[in-house]
Formats: structure tokens, sequence, C-alpha cells
């Protein structure tokens, strides 16, 4: 990842920091489908230079990375925002630093979101008391701390082709050396680091 183009959100009395991650989150995500170089596969990826920040968990900026200048300049970020634009501040796009010292993951992490409901069904499967089922799963309520955006699904997959509400929890992890994969649509990825600076 050799260029990166920051943005910052600016809340007011009428639109707090998350109402403002969820609409620039969901443009962004357009336009990474829209962009797309595969199935679910982008040449774009995303930072959140400000996580854990005390203020707000993602903090106010969210960053783009990519391998070629050509793919920021194609994406347009400031097309995708435009109706955002008293709400967004879009910087031009800048060499990474060569000074970077670490690189950093942020991967999706999902939940299972009826914990009752998976343990009834591993105790069937498991032929196991519902009690040593339910402790099976009891640390999954405790890594919900993450922080989130709250997301809409576009995708009309479901029975009654309807749109869904999920979280879109997101985990950072920090290496000393590159880590290299894919990144999804949200720019995210299981395994590839972004320069983290």
């Amino acid at each position: 990842m050799k260029y990166y183009q920051d943005i910052t959100l600016l809340p007011d009395a009428e639109a707090n920091l998350g109402f403002l991650w969820h609409k620039v989150y969901q443009q962004i995500h357009l336009a990474l489908v829209e962009n797309k170089i595969a199935e679910n596969q982008s040449a774009i990826a995303i930072a959140f230079p400000d996580y854990d920040s005390k203020e707000y968990p993602l903090g106010d900026r969210l960053r783009l990375f990519s391998g070629a200048q050509c793919n920021l300049v194609q994406l347009n970020i400031n097309q995708w925002l435009s109706r955002l634009t008293d709400y967004t501040h879009v910087k031009s796009i800048k060499f990474v630093p060569e000074t970077v010292k670490q690189h950093a993951c942020f991967r999706r992490k999902q939940f299972k979101s009826n914990l009752l409901k998976e343990a009834v069904r591993r105790a069937k499967y498991k032929n196991e008391p519902l009690g040593d089922a339910l402790a099976h799963f009891e640390h999954y309520e405790k890594d919900t701390s993450l922080p989130y955006i709250n997301m809409m699904s576009l995708s009309m997959n479901n029975e009654n082709n309807t749109s869904r509400n999920f979280k879109l929890f997101i985990e950072q992890e920090v290496f000393q050396q590159p880590q290299f994969g894919m990144f999804n649509c949200y720019g995210l990825s299981k395994t590839a680091t972004v320069p983290w600076f």
C-alpha cells in the first residue's frame, strides 16, 4: 500500500459520529462494490487511524489505502460523499510515509446472534447438558465491546426481498511486518495489513 487518502467526519448537533459513520461507511462500501476487482474483492483497503479512541471507539477519521494512485483517483470518493459534504472533509491523495514501522489488520468480527439457540444446537449435536453448551459460548458476549458501525445490507437474498440492518464489528491487530491477503468490499481483510501511522 503506497498511497492513502484521509476522510475526516465532522459531527454537529444534528449528526453525531455514530450517525455519520453509518452514512459515510455505507457510501464507501457502495463505492468499493462498484469498483471491485473480483467477486467481493477490492483494490482499496480501509483503516481507522484513531481506532480505540477515548472520545469515540473508531475516532473521527477514515483512511483509504491502495497500492496504485490510479485506484484512488478512479474511486473518486468525493463523488460518493457528495451528499455529505457538510459532514466530511476529504484530503488529497498522498504517499504513505517511508518511516512507517507498524502495520494493522482491520477485520470484520462476526458474533453468534442468539447464544441460547446456538447452545441448544450444540447440546443436541454433542449430546451434552445445556449448561455445558452455554458455558462453551460464555466468552462470546465479552467480545462485543469491539467498535462497530451500523450498516444496512442492500443485497436482497432473504425471503422477503428486504434490506436488513446489522452491526459491522471491527477488530484491529497490529504487526511489525506487513501481512498479505485480499481486501473485501468493506475494505477489510482477514489477514492483510495496511500501514499503521
